[in-house]
């Protein structure tokens, strides 16, 4: 872990993340809602955010929530977010800066309910960004894949998913 990777996560005072990287909660709305009954409990803030930093040796395993969630570039490398449609057709958005690279994004919207994996595109670097969800992120609503039933449902992606496979299965 380089110099700069280690002074993001104590000056940001970041943890781990079950699915890789590290995290740290930085906003959860004060107000909150009825949600609809796909989510287990009843009511969510209206919105979270949390900073969210990935090493180039790391990556983010796969997983979905129940919400909306959209990603932020702030710094470091172009990170690729790969994601399996309900289709079988897998996308991979291209976050970082939308000025200075070639066909990166600085936000995108990952739609509820589609697994969902990333990673940095330069090993010896990292990603700092931002994921907003609404309604609010609570850990009811997400899910690690069970790799074998990913590897079933999307066959044709088996390189990309053992890639990113849930550490441990």
């Amino acid at each position: 872990m380089s110099n700069t990777i280690s002074k993001l996560i104590k000056t940001m005072e970041l943890e781990p993340h079950p699915e890789g990287g590290y995290f740290k909660q930085t906003y959860a709305a004060e107000d909150h809602f009825t949600v609809p009954k796909q989510y287990e409990g009843s009511t969510r803030p209206a919105a979270t955010h949390i900073y969210y930093l990935l090493d180039g040796e790391d990556y983010s395993s796969w997983h979905r929530i129940k919400s909306d969630e959209i990603w932020h570039f702030y710094a470091g490398s172009t990170l690729s977010l790969h994601i399996l449609n309900t289709d079988g057709f897998l996308e991979t958005i291209k976050l970082g800066n939308g000025i200075t690279e070639h066909n990166a994004v600085f936000h995108y919207c990952v739609p509820k309910e589609l697994w969902f994996a990333a990673s940095v595109d330069d090993k010896d670097s990292y990603s700092l960004l931002g994921c907003t969800v609404s309604p609010g992120f609570d850990y009811r609503d997400w899910e690690l894949a069970d790799n074998e039933t990913l590897l079933k449902q999307f066959p044709q992606h088996r390189d990309i998913i053992n890639q990113h496979r849930v550490r441990g299965s």
